[in-house]
Formats: structure tokens, C-alpha cells, sequence
């Protein structure tokens, strides 16, 4: 008998079943894949190079707690990440700044003379509805084109007035020289990978883990009290109301017999290339090796599920899951497939570390042998 059976081995299933398991509960982890550690899996490929099978995952957080708590697993490796965007015949820094207006217009303005320049280029909206309200209200039309127009399309599919407004939200304009990707307090990478930060987070001998399973061919058959679930919430409920549209992405490695491949870690393509963007790993990892590796990505419409596509409509369908997965007292959804929301990775900690301390209080107060509510 387990207390927990778990479905999905990536970041919020391997955080639950560390701490429940220190908590003297018997966990089952459960994955489709053959690997744990979710997205973040990387691995050495043939040529010894460290790579990110799912592509670059770089983690930053402002939370002491999740950093501290992922640093029991693994040392950290001080990295900032840095992105470049290739426009105009130039590679000039993304997030759009200082030294990214200088360059694109041969101009030498300063941090004041930077925002005026961008007020001056940008559009009055009324109302901020779609991702293309919100770069046009930030940076108007050219860099909008330059920038946003043709990386939304290849990225979502769609265009940016068909997408809402969160999507360009989380990309910030400065008018400073700060050339970092983030901003964040704590930047860093696991000293030896991800995969050795997932190893050791699921050592306990409380934990057990299935790979190459769909937990709905065992879950009849193996005993448990709970289940917490990080899969699609629409494949738990079968698609009842239909599937939740994702965007995916096909990977593509090459490796070079030389040191470096491009001046940074990632280099963003907006217009011209079938691709989105290019990322070297040996910029993340630190790695010191005579050839190197970079993954080119190719959004498209079907595969694994990468990205929940933010539309009214698909919010709505999801509310209509969310509704049903209200009615399961003993199933907890956790993580960016079971809640369809694009989560960073120290968001994806912090929400498994606070849904333990809930589930940590409902079994003290079914030990005393009080009811326990219906999750909300």
C-alpha cells in the first residue's frame, strides 16, 4: 500500500514526493517518459557534451526558500543568462534596452534620452486586450515588427492580436544597459546537471519510481490512499470536454568540432528562419569540452505539450476541468499541464512546496480524526 501514488517524475512531482517521503510516507512515482526529471532532463549526449533534451532551462528566482531548498540536491553554478536577437543584418540585446536602441539606430542616447525615445514610438491604446496592445503601448510599430511580430507567429501559431496580453507581459523593456536575459536575485545552474539534482532529490528509500508507465494501466492494480496528479488535467478526465490546445516544439542538435558556436548562450531569430531561436549549452552548463552543442527550435502545433495557448476561449475550457478536478477529494493537480498555466521552474517549487504544507495539515487533522475538506 502506498500513501501517494504520483503521476509525472518532472519538478513538481519529484519536489511532493521528497518532502512526503521525509514525512515517512510511502510514495509512487509514475512516468510515461524513461527518464525522470521531467523538461528539465539533460543528459550527456554521444559526443560528452551536457545537453537539455526538452531545450535550455535556466533557473533564476527571488525566492530564498526555493533556492535554498532546491541546494540541498545540488551545488550551484553562478549563471546570468544573456539573449541576443538577430535583426537587421545585427545581433543587439533582448530584452530591448539601452544598447539595443543604440545599435539598431546608430544613435548614443542616454538612460533618460532611451525612455523618451521609446514614449515617443509608442502607441496610445484605450485598452490593453492582446499581446500586440501591449508592445505597441510599450515600443510602437518598428520594434514591434522587428521583434515581436514574426517570433509570436512562428511561436504560438497565431498572430499577436490573437493572443492575450500575458504573453508579451512577461517580456520586460528597459532603458538601462543591463544586458540580462533576468533580473533576478538568484541565477544559477546545478553544478552537474539537472538530472544529478533529481537523482538526488528522489534517494529516499520511501520512494519508488515507474518509468516507461501510464499510470492509467496501474493505478486498479496498486493500492494507494492519494494521488497527486501533474499530467494534462484534460487526459485525467479523458478529454471529456474536449482537448486543452498546447503548443509544441521540435528539437534539433547539431554539434560543432569547435569551441563555441555564437557569442552567447541564446540567440533569438524573429523574422527570416523557420526557427525561433538557437541555445549553445555549453554557456549554461559551464562545461570545458573541444566540440560543442546547440538545439534549434521549431515550434509547431502537435507534440508533447510545451505551451498552454492563452486564449478567452481556452481559459474558459479549462475552468470547466478545473470545476471537475474540484469534485476528486482525493487527487491533488499540481504543475503548468495540471493547472494549464506556463509556470518558470522556481514558480513550479513554490507552488509543490505550499501544496505540501496543505496536505501536510490535512493528514494531522485526519490523525485526529477530524473531517477533511474537499480541496479546493
Amino acid at each position: 500500500m502506498y500513501d501517494f501514488l504520483i503521476v509525472g517524475a518532472g519538478l513538481s512531482g519529484a519536489v511532493l514526493a521528497e518532502r512526503l517521503a521525509q514525512e515517512g510516507k510511502k510514495v509512487l512515482i509514475v512516468d510515461k517518459r524513461n527518464h525522470i526529471g521531467g523538461n528539465t532532463f539533460d543528459y550527456f549526449n554521444s559526443d560528452g557534451v551536457l545537453v537539455h533534451k526538452y531545450g535550455p532551462h535556466i533557473f533564476h528566482t527571488n525566492s530564498p526558500d526555493v533556492f535554498n531548498y532546491l541546494g540541498k540536491f545540488t551545488e550551484w553554478r553562478p549563471y546570468e543568462h544573456r539573449v541576443l536577437a538577430s535583426v537587421d543584418g545585427m545581433m543587439v540585446p533582448i530584452p530591448i534596452n539601452m544598447n539595443t536602441i543604440n545599435t539598431l539606430y546608430g544613435l548614443n542616447l542616454s538612460c533618460d534620452e532611451v525612455s523618451n525615445f521609446l514614449i515617443t514610438k509608442a502607441e496610445k491604446k484605450e485598452r490593453i486586450l492582446t499581446s500586440e496592445d501591449v508592445v505597441l503601448s510599450h515600443v510602437g510599430k518598428d520594434l514591434y515588427e522587428k521583434f515581436f511580430k514574426g517570433y509570436t507567429r512562428k511561436q504560438w501559431g497565431m498572430d499577436p492580436s490573437e493572443l492575450d496580453a500575458s504573453v508579451a507581459a512577461r517580456i520586460p523593456t528597459r532603458s538601462n544597459k543591463d544586458n540580462r536575459y533576468f533580473t533576478d536575485t538568484y541565477q544559477a545552474m546545478p553544478l552537474h546537471g539537472y538530472t544529478k539534482m533529481f537523482e538526488r532529490m528522489l534517494e529516499h528509500p520511501n520512494i519508488s519510481i515507474m518509468l516507461n508507465t501510464d499510470y492509467k494501466d496501474l493505478e486498479k492494480w496498486i493500492p494507494y490512499n492519494k494521488m497527486i496528479y501533474t499530467g494534462p488535467i484534460d487526459y485525467f478526465f479523458n478529454h471529456c470536454y474536449g482537448p486543452l490546445p498546447y503548443r509544441s516544439i521540435e528539437f534539433k542538435f547539431k554539434t560543432f568540432e569547435q569551441e563555441t558556436y555564437q557569442p552567447t548562450g541564446t540567440v533569438n531569430y524573429p523574422n527570416d528562419q523557420a526557427y525561433t531561436r538557437i541555445t549553445e549549452f555549453k554557456y549554461l552548463t559551464g562545461q570545458k569540452h573541444n566540440k560543442t552543442t546547440v538545439v534549434f527550435e521549431y515550434p509547431k502545433a502537435e507534440g508533447d505539450p510545451y505551451y498552454p495557448v492563452p486564449r478567452p476561449e481556452n481559459a474558459e475550457l479549462y475552468k470547466k476541468y478545473q470545476l471537475l478536478a474540484q469534485t476528486m477529494p482525493n487527487v491533488y493537480f499540481s504543475g503548468r499541464l495540471a493547472t494549464y498555466k506556463y509556470y518558470n521552474m522556481d514558480q513550479v517549487v513554490a507552488q509543490s512546496l505550499t501544496l505540501f504544507k496543505k496536505i501536510q495539515a490535512e493528514l494531522k487533522t485526519a490523525s485526529n480524526g477530524q473531517k477533511i475538506p474537499l480541496l479546493q
